[in-house]
């Protein structure tokens, strides 16, 4: 009898289930002027009041690593992530070239979190 290959004869399923279970806050605050440093706004946390309402006593909430990010809107456009920055500690948000920002205009900070959740099964039959 001649030599015959034996190979493996295997079937694999995998299921994967992924949940991101987004976290939302906002914050919302009208430009004061006792905020403006030459072209510059800077806003503390404090400044700000959240989605309630409440004004905010600490800092605000920031970004987890790798896993969130911030949407700005000033007098309701969504601003370039480049024209702004919010301290790594949540203690304030600081707006470039906000000279032609209105004093009493709007602005939106929202912080989006990510907490995912992921599940495998794999089954394999032979």
């Amino acid at each position: 009898m001649a030599p015959k290959l034996f190979k493996l004869k295997i079937e694999a399923a995998t299921t994967t289930t992924v949940t991101t279970h987004p976290e939302v806050t906002q914050y919302f605050y009208e430009v004061d002027d006792a905020h403006r440093i030459d072209d510059t706004l800077v806003i503390p946390s404090t400044a700000f009041v959240d989605g309630e309402g409440n004004a905010v006593v600490g800092n605000l909430e920031t970004v987890a690593e790798n896993n969130g990010y911030y949407s700005l809107f000033i007098n309701g456009v969504e601003q370039q992530t480049s024209l702004y920055e919010v301290e790594e500690d949540g203690s304030q948000v600081t707006i470039d070239d906000a000279t032609t920002i209105l004093t009493g205009s709007p602005i939106i900070l929202i912080v989006t979190n990510f907490d995912p959740d992921a599940n495998s099964t794999t089954t394999v039959t032979t």
